[in-house]
Protein backbone atom coordinates (compact mmCIF):
# COMPACT_ATOMS: atom_id res chain seq x y z
CA UNK A 1 0.00 0.00 0.00
CA UNK A 2 2.71 1.99 0.81
CA UNK A 3 4.28 1.36 -2.69
CA UNK A 4 1.09 3.03 -4.38
CA UNK A 5 0.80 6.17 -1.99
CA UNK A 6 4.64 6.97 -3.05
CA UNK A 7 3.77 6.09 -6.74
CA UNK A 8 0.77 8.34 -6.30
CA UNK A 9 2.48 11.58 -4.89
CA UNK A 10 5.41 10.81 -7.32
CA UNK A 11 3.38 11.29 -10.47
CA UNK A 12 1.15 14.11 -8.89
CA UNK A 13 4.45 16.05 -8.08
CA UNK A 14 5.60 15.17 -12.36
CA UNK A 15 2.13 16.66 -13.26
CA UNK A 16 2.47 19.79 -10.78
CA UNK A 17 5.46 20.59 -12.46
CA UNK A 18 4.49 20.19 -16.30
CA UNK A 19 1.56 22.66 -14.95
CA UNK A 20 3.72 25.26 -13.57
CA UNK A 21 6.26 24.85 -16.83
CA UNK A 22 3.36 25.65 -18.81
CA UNK A 23 2.17 28.04 -17.16
CA UNK A 24 5.22 29.92 -16.92
CA UNK A 25 6.75 29.75 -20.39
CA UNK A 26 3.35 28.66 -22.60
CA UNK A 27 0.49 30.31 -21.11
CA UNK A 28 -1.40 30.37 -23.90
CA UNK A 29 -1.74 26.33 -24.01
CA UNK A 30 -3.81 26.52 -21.24
CA UNK A 31 -6.74 28.51 -22.78
CA UNK A 32 -7.48 25.13 -24.81
CA UNK A 33 -8.62 22.34 -23.21
CA UNK A 34 -6.81 19.45 -22.36
CA UNK A 35 -8.82 16.34 -22.11
CA UNK A 36 -8.73 12.78 -21.22
CA UNK A 37 -9.85 10.02 -21.86
CA UNK A 38 -13.70 10.50 -21.75
CA UNK A 39 -13.24 13.88 -22.81
CA UNK A 40 -13.55 14.84 -19.83
CA UNK A 41 -12.03 18.97 -19.86
CA UNK A 42 -8.98 19.83 -17.14
CA UNK A 43 -8.32 23.03 -17.90
CA UNK A 44 -10.34 25.68 -20.08
CA UNK A 45 -9.95 29.56 -19.78
CA UNK A 46 -13.09 31.49 -19.10
CA UNK A 47 -14.51 33.39 -22.17
CA UNK A 48 -17.27 35.88 -21.53
CA UNK A 49 -20.62 35.76 -23.49
CA UNK A 50 -20.56 36.66 -27.26
CA UNK A 51 -23.78 39.18 -26.57
CA UNK A 52 -22.42 40.91 -23.66
CA UNK A 53 -22.66 44.74 -23.60
CA UNK A 54 -19.66 46.57 -22.17
CA UNK A 55 -20.64 48.85 -18.80
CA UNK A 56 -21.44 52.01 -20.07
CA UNK A 57 -21.92 51.31 -23.97
CA UNK A 58 -24.80 52.49 -25.53
CA UNK A 59 -24.92 49.96 -27.89
CA UNK A 60 -28.33 49.16 -27.61
CA UNK A 61 -29.52 52.68 -28.07
CA UNK A 62 -27.46 52.95 -31.17
CA UNK A 63 -28.62 49.87 -33.11
CA UNK A 64 -32.20 50.41 -31.87
CA UNK A 65 -32.35 54.22 -32.86
CA UNK A 66 -29.78 53.98 -36.09
CA UNK A 67 -32.12 51.60 -38.29
CA UNK A 68 -34.73 54.27 -38.56
CA UNK A 69 -32.04 57.51 -39.11
CA UNK A 70 -31.87 58.15 -43.13
CA UNK A 71 -29.39 59.86 -44.97
CA UNK A 72 -31.20 61.92 -47.49
CA UNK A 73 -29.53 62.94 -51.07
CA UNK A 74 -30.95 66.39 -53.06
CA UNK A 75 -30.44 67.36 -56.13
CA UNK A 76 -31.16 70.45 -58.07
CA UNK A 77 -30.85 71.62 -61.50
CA UNK A 78 -29.10 74.64 -62.81
CA UNK A 79 -30.70 77.85 -63.49
CA UNK A 80 -29.86 78.70 -67.00
CA UNK A 81 -29.39 83.00 -67.38
CA UNK A 82 -31.86 83.66 -70.39
CA UNK A 83 -28.70 85.42 -72.17
CA UNK A 84 -25.94 82.36 -71.16
CA UNK A 85 -26.11 81.51 -75.09
CA UNK A 86 -25.46 85.33 -76.10
CA UNK A 87 -21.76 85.47 -77.31
CA UNK A 88 -21.72 88.92 -75.38
CA UNK A 89 -23.39 87.97 -72.30
CA UNK A 90 -20.36 85.69 -72.21
CA UNK A 91 -17.80 87.78 -73.43
CA UNK A 92 -18.97 90.27 -70.39
CA UNK A 93 -19.99 87.77 -67.44
CA UNK A 94 -17.98 84.61 -68.89
CA UNK A 95 -19.58 80.88 -68.74
CA UNK A 96 -22.49 80.69 -65.86
CA UNK A 97 -22.55 77.76 -63.80
CA UNK A 98 -24.67 75.44 -65.25
CA UNK A 99 -23.99 72.26 -63.42
CA UNK A 100 -26.27 70.72 -61.23
CA UNK A 101 -26.47 71.14 -57.36
CA UNK A 102 -26.21 68.69 -54.55
CA UNK A 103 -26.78 68.31 -51.16
CA UNK A 104 -26.31 65.95 -48.10
CA UNK A 105 -28.20 65.34 -45.42
CA UNK A 106 -30.17 63.60 -42.69
CA UNK A 107 -33.79 61.96 -41.73
CA UNK A 108 -35.85 60.20 -39.25
CA UNK A 109 -38.20 57.83 -40.27
CA UNK A 110 -41.63 57.87 -37.46
CA UNK A 111 -44.11 56.20 -38.77
CA UNK A 112 -44.53 52.91 -40.55
CA UNK A 113 -46.27 54.64 -43.62
CA UNK A 114 -43.01 55.76 -44.86
CA UNK A 115 -42.96 59.46 -43.39
CA UNK A 116 -39.85 60.96 -42.71
CA UNK A 117 -38.82 63.73 -40.63
CA UNK A 118 -35.92 66.07 -41.84
CA UNK A 119 -35.08 69.65 -41.64
CA UNK A 120 -36.70 72.39 -44.67
CA UNK A 121 -33.09 73.45 -45.04
CA UNK A 122 -32.08 69.95 -46.69
CA UNK A 123 -35.11 70.02 -49.21
CA UNK A 124 -35.37 73.52 -49.33
CA UNK A 125 -35.63 74.06 -53.81
CA UNK A 126 -34.87 70.41 -54.47
CA UNK A 127 -35.98 69.18 -57.49
CA UNK A 128 -35.04 65.34 -56.85
CA UNK A 129 -34.83 63.91 -53.27
CA UNK A 130 -33.29 60.32 -52.46
CA UNK A 131 -33.61 58.41 -48.95
CA UNK A 132 -31.10 55.63 -47.75
CA UNK A 133 -31.75 53.91 -45.37
CA UNK A 134 -29.46 52.18 -42.70
CA UNK A 135 -29.91 48.66 -44.75
CA UNK A 136 -28.82 50.38 -48.05
CA UNK A 137 -32.50 50.46 -49.42
CA UNK A 138 -33.38 53.28 -51.71
CA UNK A 139 -36.26 55.22 -52.54
CA UNK A 140 -37.42 58.21 -54.28
CA UNK A 141 -39.01 60.68 -51.35
CA UNK A 142 -42.06 63.22 -51.94
CA UNK A 143 -42.25 66.08 -50.06
CA UNK A 144 -45.69 66.06 -48.30
CA UNK A 145 -45.08 69.79 -46.52
CA UNK A 146 -42.50 72.31 -45.05
CA UNK A 147 -42.74 74.51 -42.45
CA UNK A 148 -39.91 77.22 -43.06
CA UNK A 149 -40.51 79.08 -39.83
CA UNK A 150 -39.47 75.86 -37.59
CA UNK A 151 -37.01 74.56 -40.21
CA UNK A 152 -39.13 71.51 -40.49
CA UNK A 153 -39.95 69.46 -43.43
CA UNK A 154 -41.80 66.32 -43.99
CA UNK A 155 -41.46 63.61 -46.47
CA UNK A 156 -42.77 60.04 -47.55
CA UNK A 157 -41.27 57.01 -49.33
CA UNK A 158 -42.75 54.12 -50.29
CA UNK A 159 -40.67 50.82 -48.94
CA UNK A 160 -42.16 47.86 -47.27
CA UNK A 161 -41.17 46.80 -43.88
CA UNK A 162 -39.61 50.22 -42.54
CA UNK A 163 -37.87 50.43 -39.01
CA UNK A 164 -39.45 53.30 -37.14
CA UNK A 165 -38.23 55.16 -34.23
CA UNK A 166 -40.05 55.53 -31.00
CA UNK A 167 -40.93 59.19 -29.67
CA UNK A 168 -39.59 60.25 -26.30
CA UNK A 169 -40.16 62.85 -24.18
CA UNK A 170 -38.06 66.22 -24.49
CA UNK A 171 -40.53 67.78 -21.98
CA UNK A 172 -38.39 65.74 -19.37
CA UNK A 173 -35.40 66.33 -20.49
CA UNK A 174 -32.28 68.17 -17.82
CA UNK A 175 -29.05 69.60 -18.52
CA UNK A 176 -26.98 66.91 -18.12
CA UNK A 177 -28.68 64.10 -19.50
CA UNK A 178 -26.64 61.54 -21.58
CA UNK A 179 -27.92 62.04 -25.34
CA UNK A 180 -26.52 60.48 -28.67
CA UNK A 181 -26.80 62.23 -32.22
CA UNK A 182 -27.18 59.78 -35.28
CA UNK A 183 -26.90 61.25 -39.02
CA UNK A 184 -24.42 60.98 -42.29
CA UNK A 185 -21.94 63.69 -41.51
CA UNK A 186 -19.82 65.16 -44.55
CA UNK A 187 -21.26 61.82 -46.16
CA UNK A 188 -18.98 59.76 -45.04
CA UNK A 189 -21.80 57.05 -43.65
CA UNK A 190 -24.33 56.62 -40.94
CA UNK A 191 -22.49 58.05 -37.54
CA UNK A 192 -23.13 58.03 -33.70
CA UNK A 193 -21.85 60.14 -31.39
CA UNK A 194 -22.43 61.21 -27.76
CA UNK A 195 -22.69 63.53 -25.17
CA UNK A 196 -24.69 65.49 -22.73
CA UNK A 197 -28.04 67.96 -22.78
CA UNK A 198 -25.87 71.62 -22.38
CA UNK A 199 -29.27 74.13 -21.99
CA UNK A 200 -32.95 73.88 -22.60
CA UNK A 201 -34.80 76.68 -24.77
CA UNK A 202 -31.92 77.94 -26.63
CA UNK A 203 -33.49 81.05 -28.52
CA UNK A 204 -32.63 84.11 -30.18
CA UNK A 205 -30.03 82.70 -32.56
CA UNK A 206 -31.67 84.20 -35.40
CA UNK A 207 -31.77 80.65 -37.15
CA UNK A 208 -35.62 79.97 -37.07
CA UNK A 209 -38.59 82.15 -36.56
CA UNK A 210 -39.78 79.81 -33.76
CA UNK A 211 -36.90 78.71 -31.39
CA UNK A 212 -37.04 76.18 -28.74
CA UNK A 213 -33.72 74.39 -29.08
CA UNK A 214 -31.67 71.35 -27.09
CA UNK A 215 -28.24 72.20 -26.52
CA UNK A 216 -25.71 69.26 -26.69
CA UNK A 217 -22.15 68.73 -27.00
CA UNK A 218 -22.89 65.52 -29.00
CA UNK A 219 -20.76 66.22 -32.32
CA UNK A 220 -22.90 67.17 -34.69
CA UNK A 221 -21.58 68.28 -38.10
CA UNK A 222 -22.56 69.30 -42.26
CA UNK A 223 -24.75 66.14 -42.90
CA UNK A 224 -26.25 65.58 -39.41
CA UNK A 225 -29.27 68.09 -40.31
CA UNK A 226 -32.13 66.34 -39.81
CA UNK A 227 -30.62 63.72 -38.41
CA UNK A 228 -31.59 62.22 -34.79
CA UNK A 229 -30.92 63.03 -31.21
CA UNK A 230 -31.52 60.37 -28.96
CA UNK A 231 -31.63 58.69 -25.30
CA UNK A 232 -29.91 56.41 -23.85
CA UNK A 233 -32.75 53.56 -24.86
CA UNK A 234 -32.89 55.11 -28.50
CA UNK A 235 -36.12 57.24 -28.10
CA UNK A 236 -36.10 60.29 -30.15
CA UNK A 237 -35.92 63.81 -28.49
CA UNK A 238 -34.92 66.09 -31.35
CA UNK A 239 -34.28 66.38 -34.60
CA UNK A 240 -30.19 67.84 -35.26
CA UNK A 241 -30.36 71.29 -37.01
CA UNK A 242 -27.43 73.62 -36.65
CA UNK A 243 -23.98 73.99 -35.07
CA UNK A 244 -22.51 77.01 -33.91
CA UNK A 245 -18.36 77.07 -35.65
CA UNK A 246 -15.96 79.13 -36.80
CA UNK A 247 -14.42 76.47 -39.02
CA UNK A 248 -17.28 74.83 -40.60
CA UNK A 249 -16.84 71.48 -38.34
CA UNK A 250 -18.11 70.15 -34.64
CA UNK A 251 -17.11 72.48 -31.61
CA UNK A 252 -19.48 71.67 -29.18
CA UNK A 253 -22.38 73.37 -29.41
CA UNK A 254 -25.58 71.69 -31.33
CA UNK A 255 -28.50 72.45 -31.55
CA UNK A 256 -31.46 70.15 -32.24
CA UNK A 257 -35.44 71.31 -32.72
CA UNK A 258 -37.72 69.02 -29.31
CA UNK A 259 -39.53 66.10 -30.13
CA UNK A 260 -42.43 67.96 -28.63
CA UNK A 261 -42.25 70.50 -31.17
CA UNK A 262 -41.81 68.02 -34.47
CA UNK A 263 -44.49 65.79 -33.43
CA UNK A 264 -47.16 69.29 -33.70
CA UNK A 265 -45.59 69.36 -36.91
CA UNK A 266 -45.54 66.23 -38.15
CA UNK A 267 -49.26 65.89 -37.22
CA UNK A 268 -50.20 69.26 -38.74
CA UNK A 269 -48.98 68.84 -42.21
CA UNK A 270 -50.21 65.35 -42.40
CA UNK A 271 -53.58 65.91 -41.52
CA UNK A 272 -53.97 69.04 -42.77
CA UNK A 273 -50.92 69.72 -45.50
CA UNK A 274 -49.82 72.50 -43.63
CA UNK A 275 -49.26 74.13 -40.08
CA UNK A 276 -51.82 76.51 -38.68
CA UNK A 277 -50.31 78.76 -36.14
CA UNK A 278 -52.60 81.48 -33.82
CA UNK A 279 -51.78 85.32 -33.87
CA UNK A 280 -52.95 88.31 -32.41
CA UNK A 281 -51.95 91.24 -34.43
CA UNK A 282 -49.00 92.73 -31.82
CA UNK A 283 -45.68 94.58 -31.50
CA UNK A 284 -44.19 92.88 -28.56
CA UNK A 285 -40.68 94.62 -27.39
CA UNK A 286 -38.64 93.30 -24.55
CA UNK A 287 -39.22 94.58 -20.47
CA UNK A 288 -36.29 97.02 -20.96
CA UNK A 289 -35.66 99.19 -17.90
CA UNK A 290 -36.24 102.45 -20.71
CA UNK A 291 -39.53 100.78 -21.74
CA UNK A 292 -40.41 100.71 -18.00
CA UNK A 293 -40.09 104.12 -17.37
CA UNK A 294 -40.98 105.57 -20.82
CA UNK A 295 -44.69 103.42 -20.17
CA UNK A 296 -44.57 103.99 -16.23
CA UNK A 297 -44.01 100.52 -15.41
CA UNK A 298 -42.97 98.58 -11.95
CA UNK A 299 -43.42 95.24 -13.65
CA UNK A 300 -40.24 93.34 -13.21
CA UNK A 301 -41.51 90.12 -15.65
CA UNK A 302 -43.43 89.82 -19.24
CA UNK A 303 -43.48 91.52 -22.21
CA UNK A 304 -44.28 94.71 -23.28
CA UNK A 305 -46.87 95.39 -25.97
CA UNK A 306 -45.56 98.97 -28.22
CA UNK A 307 -48.04 98.29 -30.93
CA UNK A 308 -51.31 96.79 -31.60
CA UNK A 309 -52.74 96.18 -34.71
CA UNK A 310 -56.03 98.11 -36.03
CA UNK A 311 -58.69 95.80 -35.78
CA UNK A 312 -56.74 92.67 -35.08
CA UNK A 313 -57.32 89.59 -32.45
CA UNK A 314 -55.49 91.59 -29.69
CA UNK A 315 -57.23 94.84 -30.36
CA UNK A 316 -60.94 93.27 -30.45
CA UNK A 317 -59.80 91.42 -26.86
CA UNK A 318 -58.95 95.00 -25.62
CA UNK A 319 -55.36 94.67 -25.35
CA UNK A 320 -53.63 98.62 -25.64
CA UNK A 321 -50.25 99.61 -26.34
CA UNK A 322 -48.26 99.71 -22.28
CA UNK A 323 -50.02 96.17 -21.38
CA UNK A 324 -47.65 93.93 -20.10
CA UNK A 325 -48.68 90.40 -21.08
CA UNK A 326 -47.17 87.82 -17.99
CA UNK A 327 -48.69 84.92 -19.08
CA UNK A 328 -50.54 83.00 -21.81
CA UNK A 329 -53.23 80.30 -21.49
CA UNK A 330 -51.55 79.49 -18.11
CA UNK A 331 -48.00 79.45 -19.18
CA UNK A 332 -45.81 82.27 -17.98
CA UNK A 333 -44.23 84.43 -20.77
CA UNK A 334 -40.87 85.70 -19.70
CA UNK A 335 -39.62 87.36 -23.21
CA UNK A 336 -40.49 87.82 -26.68
CA UNK A 337 -39.45 84.18 -28.00
CA UNK A 338 -41.68 83.09 -25.53
CA UNK A 339 -44.73 85.18 -26.37
CA UNK A 340 -44.15 84.38 -30.21
CA UNK A 341 -43.88 80.71 -29.60
CA UNK A 342 -46.81 80.61 -26.57
CA UNK A 343 -49.32 82.85 -29.17
CA UNK A 344 -47.98 80.43 -32.09
CA UNK A 345 -49.54 77.24 -30.21
CA UNK A 346 -52.93 78.69 -30.13
CA UNK A 347 -55.55 77.60 -31.57
CA UNK A 348 -57.20 80.03 -33.99
CA UNK A 349 -60.69 80.18 -33.38
CA UNK A 350 -60.66 79.08 -29.91
CA UNK A 351 -60.15 81.73 -26.76
CA UNK A 352 -57.57 82.02 -24.66
CA UNK A 353 -57.21 83.10 -21.49
CA UNK A 354 -53.88 86.54 -21.32
CA UNK A 355 -53.08 87.53 -17.78
CA UNK A 356 -51.60 90.69 -18.21
CA UNK A 357 -50.93 94.35 -16.12
CA UNK A 358 -52.16 97.50 -17.09
CA UNK A 359 -50.53 100.54 -15.23
CA UNK A 360 -49.01 97.85 -12.93
CA UNK A 361 -53.30 96.41 -12.05
CA UNK A 362 -53.31 93.14 -13.03
CA UNK A 363 -55.85 92.00 -14.96
CA UNK A 364 -57.49 88.86 -17.74
CA UNK A 365 -58.27 88.92 -21.01
CA UNK A 366 -60.04 86.62 -23.52
CA UNK A 367 -58.50 87.02 -26.99
CA UNK A 368 -59.38 84.55 -29.93
CA UNK A 369 -56.41 84.64 -31.93
CA UNK A 370 -56.67 84.43 -35.76
CA UNK A 371 -54.51 82.54 -38.17
CA UNK A 372 -50.75 83.49 -38.21
CA UNK A 373 -49.81 84.61 -41.90
CA UNK A 374 -47.93 83.16 -44.21
CA UNK A 375 -45.13 85.68 -44.84
CA UNK A 376 -42.69 86.05 -42.17
CA UNK A 377 -43.43 89.00 -39.76
CA UNK A 378 -41.92 91.23 -37.16
CA UNK A 379 -44.58 91.98 -35.35
CA UNK A 380 -46.96 88.78 -33.69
Amino acid sequence: MKRFWLLFSQVVTVLLAVYFVVLTLKPNWLGQAVSLSGGVALFEAPASPPDAVPAGSFRGAAQRASAAVVSISTSKAPKNHPNSNDPWFRFFFGDQDNEPQFGLGSGVIVSPNGYVLTNNHVVDGADEIEVILNDNRQARAKVIGTDPDSDLAVLKIELDKLPVIVLGNSDNLQVGDQVLAIGNPFGVGQTVTSGIVSALGRNQLGINTFENFIQTDAAINPGNSGGALVDTSGNLLGINTAIYSRSGGNMGIGFAIPVSTAKQVLESIVKEGQVTRGWIGVEPSELSPELAETFGIKATHGVIITGVLQNGPAALAGIRPGDVITSVAGKPVRDVSELLSQVAALKPGTASKFSLLRQNSPMELEVVPGVRPKPRRVQQ
